[in-house]
């Protein structure tokens, strides 16, 4: 359902690209898993390789104690709706990765 202000807004996002740099915010989902229900929003360099990012989610979802690291190896990849087969050396940016994307995966 879409908000309607009651009046305008006159400020500034507060999570602007402009606000960080070289760094972007990104939106990770695993969906169905009931661990974590929702998105996690991380700051990653743009310049940051595929790979790196996959490292570090490998890292965070070990918090799931069913979760198999290498499994992020061959999943398909959903960022902001398009199924997408990333370049491991390439950039988050190259990959399409931008300012409050949401990255998708099931595993």
């Amino acid at each position: 359902m879409p908000v309607v202000a009651i009046s305008e807004y006159k400020f500034p996002s507060k999570s602007r690209q402009e606000l960080y740099g070289d760094d972007q915010l990104v939106h990770v989902w695993w969906k169905g898993n009931p661990w974590f229900v929702a998105a996690g929003c991380f700051r990653f360099p743009k310049a940051m390789p595929w790979g790196d990012f996959v490292g570090v989610l490998k890292g965070f979802y070990t918090a799931d104690p069913d979760f198999v690291p290498d499994s992020l190896d061959s999943v398909q990849w959903v960022i902001d709706d398009q199924e997408v087969t990333p370049d491991p050396s390439a950039s988050m940016e190259a990959n399409g990765v931008g300012h409050k994307s949401l990255v998708q995966f099931s595993v």
